[in-house]
């Protein structure tokens, strides 16, 4: 059996399980990147309203979790996707923010759900928990679900829930890059070593692996310039999210981005850092949320919005689905899914 070792430098994985899908691209840095999802045709996902705690006996019980996730795999969009507060403080909650579940719970609910549909974190704030216990949620999930599994991470804002998980938050974009090199190794199907910020696995193991090779998708999620150069050096793709003005940027701490043509020169930075670094493949991006929570916009604006964002080389975008209960959500879904998505399908 193979061992796979990394004291803080990178390390080439290599897949145990020959009997599973191998879809590699290699980075001459020694990682080697799964599939960045780049089909032909755009695709959709879908925030899945979990954080909408004043109507859970419509969006949280199971029954209203199976009927939502079977509309949107039914209207036929690709993904449904759950975001990462576990420990958000009411000052932020008070101030416009939103409560989110354990993403893992909920992705192994939508899974058992559904067939086609893939899970997603959208995102995880990967510093707040111990990369080989992600990972063995994640791997255990990918196997499960017959390989449908998508993490989205990035570093997280918020200073109150760092604090209430007991992490640094000064020190979350190292965590990340780190967090993100561990992960890389224990979701390889080979026994690993991997030394790291307090911790140390010595000839430790994750089986079974993820079904996907070399593991699955990996996004990273976050506008900042740094955030594509890790997307570049560690990342299936990017993952910008849109900020709908200064003030939701400078309340997440991170870039604005408000337009197609910002996405296009975030893209154009990650181009530029691929080159630098010596990566052939640059990652795709998908973007989070190009319509807003109760946006008056029209189907065919939405249509036009997306082929914008398609122009100029998005390969996934997400949409925003509203609704004031679980039936008016499910028959907007099924409305987006004719007018919108199926635009992009033939």
């Amino acid at each position: 059996m193979g061992k796979l070792e990394c004291f803080g430098v990178r390390s080439a994985p290599r897949a145990l399980h020959k009997d599973r899908p191998h879809h590699t691209s290699s980075y001459t840095s020694g990682y080697h990147f799964g599939s960045a999802r780049e089909e032909k045709t755009m695709q959709f996902s879908v925030p899945l309203p979990f954080d909408r705690i004043n109507l859970k006996d419509q969006f949280l019980t199971m029954e209203g979790v199976r009927a939502m996730v079977q509309t949107i795999e039914r209207a036929g969009f690709d993904s449904g996707f759950e975001t990462d507060h576990p420990c958000p403080t009411g000052r932020w909650l008070d101030a416009g923010g939103h409560y989110a579940q354990d993403p893992f719970v909920m992705m192994a609910v939508v899974a058992a759900a559904t067939t086609r549909l893939r899970v997603q974190t959208g995102i995880l704030v990967l510093p707040y928990r111990n990369p080989f216990i992600v990972a063995r949620a994640l791997a255990t999930l990918d196997h499960v679900s017959a390989g449908r599994v998508t993490l989205s991470v990035g570093a997280g804002y918020l200073k109150g829930e760092y604090r209430a998980l007991g992490v640094d938050y000064e020190k979350r974009n190292e965590l990340m890059d780190e967090y993100l090199r561990a992960l890389r190794l224990a979701l390889s199907g080979e026994e690993f070593s991997f030394e790291g910020s307090g911790y140390e696995a010595k000839g430790c193991r994750i089986f079974p692996g993820p079904v996907q090779i070399p593991h699955l998708p990996i996004y990273v999620g976050g506008n900042s310039r740094r955030a594509i150069r890790r997307a570049a050096e560690l990342g299936d793709a990017w993952n910008p999210f849109m900020t709908s003005s200064a003030v939701v940027a400078a309340t997440t701490r991170t870039a604005e981005i408000s337009s197609v043509q910002d996405v296009a020169d975030g893209m154009a930075y990650l181009r530029e850092h691929c080159e630098k670094i010596g990566r052939g493949q640059v990652p795709a991006t998908v973007v989070g949320g190009i319509n807003k929570p109760g946006e008056k916009i029209s189907s065919q604006e939405l249509v036009d919005r997306i082929g914008s964002f398609r122009d100029i080389g998005v390969t996934m975008v997400g949409i925003q689905i509203d609704g004031d209960s679980r039936a008016q959500w499910c028959e907007n879904a099924e409305r987006l899914g004719a007018e919108v998505v199926a635009k992009f399908r033939s």
